[in-house]
């Protein structure tokens, strides 16, 4: 029987290579000549450090042009709405999501008994897996589901016939 499996997940070394692209960017611009200012990864955290809250979302600005350049969404990031402010450097720390949590697993399987295909989700740990009879079904719901307004990024892996 057909299936699939619906995923988030971000991948860390494209994560790591937009941290140093960022980095040498952060390096050759003028406006941060002489200014202590740091990107920095650590796990799934990146970490914008300067001397102003206007250089952090100057920071932020080039990690995401960086982050899009890669193809890294940027859709299932926790970004404070302030920075927070220690001594006299302001940090600001970008937290990205992994794995689908159960109220969105659910919110997943809800979509796809509305949209009436003739598919079984079923949740299993932090991933939906869909089956189906049908092929054709399952990319009808994987369209679905790309074309919903889901606050995730959505990897669809692990598709047997």
């Amino acid at each position: 029987m057909p299936s699939f499996d619906i995923v988030s997940e971000i991948d860390k070394v494209e994560l790591k290579n937009a941290v140093d692209n960022a980095t040498r960017e952060l390096t050759t611009r003028f406006d941060f000549r002489g200014v202590e200012a740091t990107i920095e990864l650590n796990d799934l955290t990146v970490t914008l450090t300067s001397e102003s809250d206007f250089q952090v979302r100057q920071l932020q600005d080039i990690f995401n042009n960086h982050c899009a350049k890669r193809n890294i969404s940027l859709a299932g990031i926790d970004i404070p709405d302030e920075p927070s402010h220690s001594g006299k450097t302001y940090s600001l720390a970008l937290t990205f999501k992994q794995g689908i949590d159960q109220p969105l697993a659910k919110d997943i399987t809800k979509k796809i008994k509305e949209s009436k295909l003739k598919v079984q989700s079923s949740i299993q740990g932090d991933k939906v897996r869909v089956t189906g009879k049908k092929r054709d079904d399952l990319q009808q719901t994987i369209a679905m589901l790309r074309s919903s307004d889901i606050e995730l990024p959505l990897q669809f892996e692990n598709f047997r016939d």
